[in-house]
């Protein structure tokens, strides 16, 4: 049965709303079982046997080394409906669908020897626990939140879990990371796709900014140097433990629970360069030197050493901002919109004079959209908070002074104008030109997917039990001949 375009739309969909929920970490448990060659049971072989008929109770489906069980269908919609999301109009059969797609991600990422670093995984999952229980109150509460009997069990499913995704999206990469289109390929795409009915492009916002971040004083430096220098010292002279004082006195909030560990891996910068280039001259059992990097002063503890991956500890301390010089970058910045109000400077004039924002200083203080690299904003999909500073403002106008803080910066100030607002429109091949680029694409992306899933299907041991046979695939998951 020939895959429908459609239907992949609607099952990367649902992908994306399910590997968001695990990424904010706002998830419920999601059995996953990976069927390994030497610890397959005899009942187990003889499932994914096609000669044999015995089905194992709860097992929907097999696809290569993997299973689907019956309850992680149910697990899907309560993960959605956990963090929020609508399963409205989602049918069973087609969260089956998603859950079998998945699986053969995961099956053939192993086939094609796509490696996941569990190292960096496990970093991320403390990364991601810590957040979770600073947010929820304590880690009691939310081993006890999640429904778990311990503090590593949900460690263990969080890695699975994360695991899983990782492996599902490697393998997704892989198919289309070589996919490429040319600008007659724009074209062909927008006249038949497009121009007869043009879709609407929402209003959007070109955003610039200005930001003045207060500077902490020599004398405040100095404090926290001397601090790190006496941790350092008292655990090299008087043994005292490096993973204690980073749980105690470490500014860093993703790591200081977890005794300032990360993992670093040689090949897949993960810290700032400061960082890594410290971590990686060290030798085992060796604690670095005070050293500075734009999160403040650290020094590192080398714990392992593991071929290409460093296991490190590290204690982070920001020097303190004196009231004074809070008081003088707000003054500083209040003068600077009095003279743009004024007339007597442009705002990107004043963003290079005084804007501390390497990123968009020399670019008139524009901001750029993470996600496309451009300078346009959807103003649907603007972060809440940036909208909220910018909804009421009209084109130039600039906002009030407002103070925000950062994981770099305990305080910044900052003003921001809207330089251009795009109103809803048509979709136009010469104004939006880069948007219809981006959706010939993604067109094109979904078709080698769609055309990969086909293929592999066919070639895939897959089995479907019982009544889930009855669904209406629109991938031929059952490989009737055509």
């Amino acid at each position: 049965m020939q895959l429908k375009t459609n239907n992949l739309k609607f099952l990367t969909k649902v992908k994306y709303i399910v590997l968001s929920i695990i990424l904010l970490s706002s998830f419920t448990t999601m059995a996953q079982e990976i069927i390994k060659e030497k610890e397959t049971t005899k009942e187990v072989k003889k499932a994914i046997d096609p000669s044999q008929r015995i089905k194992l109770d709860g097992v929907a489906a097999v696809v290569g080394d993997y299973v689907v069980l019956d309850s992680d269908i149910d697990k899907q919609f309560e993960q959605i409906q956990a963090a929020g999301g609508s399963i409205e109009g989602i049918t069973r059969c087609q969260m089956f669908g998603k859950l079998l797609e998945d699986k053969l991600y995961m099956h053939h990422s192993i086939q094609d020897s796509i490696e996941v670093n569990d190292a960096e995984i496990r970093s991320y999952v403390d990364q991601q626990i810590n957040s979770m229980s600073q947010q929820i109150g304590s880690i009691d509460k939310l081993v006890a939140y999640y429904k778990k009997g311990s503090e590593q069990e949900l460690r263990d499913e969080m890695f699975e879990i994360n695991k899983d995704g990782k492996m599902a999206s490697m393998m997704q990469q892989k198919i289309v990371e070589n996919i490429e289109v040319t600008p007659e390929e724009v074209r062909q795409f927008f006249n038949s796709q497009l121009k007869e009915d043009p879709p609407m492009f929402g209003t959007e916002l070109k955003l610039a900014q200005i930001v003045v971040i207060p500077k902490t004083t020599e004398e405040e430096k100095q404090k926290v140097i001397n601090r790190l220098k006496e941790f350092r010292a008292d655990i090299i002279d008087n043994d005292a433990s490096f993973t204690t004082k980073a749980v105690l006195y470490s500014e860093d909030t993703g790591s200081k629970r977890t005794g300032g560990k990360y993992t670093l891996n040689r090949k897949r910068p993960q810290m700032v360069k400061e960082f890594r280039d410290v971590a990686f001259s060290l030798q085992e059992g060796e604690i670095s030197e005070p050293f500075e990097s734009e999160f403040g002063y650290h020094i590192i503890y080398l714990e392992k050493i593991r071929g290409q991956e460093y296991d490190v500890r590290h204690i982070l301390l920001k020097p303190k901002l004196t009231s004074e010089a809070i008081k003088e970058a707000k003054e500083k910045i209040e003068n600077v919109r009095k003279k743009i109000v004024a007339g007597e400077l442009t705002f990107a004039e004043a963003a290079l004079e005084v804007s501390d924002e390497k990123e968009t200083k020399f670019e008139g203080g524009q901001l750029r959209n993470p996600q496309t690299q451009d300078f346009v904003f959807p103003l649907t999909k603007i972060d809440p908070e940036l909208y909220g500073q910018v909804q009421n403002l009209k084109n130039n106008e600039v906002s009030a002074v407002l103070q925000e803080s950062d994981r770099v910066n305990q305080v910044k100030f900052k003003l921001i104008t809207v330089t251009d607002r795009i109103d809803e429109h048509e979709a136009n091949f010469a104004k939006d030109y880069l948007k219809i680029k981006e959706l010939t694409l993604q067109d094109k992306q979904l078709k080698a997917i769609a055309k990969w899933q086909e293929e592999k299907i066919m070639e895939t041991f897959i089995k479907i039990n019982g009544e889930h046979r009855d669904c209406d695939f629109n991938a031929n998951w059952l490989k009737k001949e055509k």
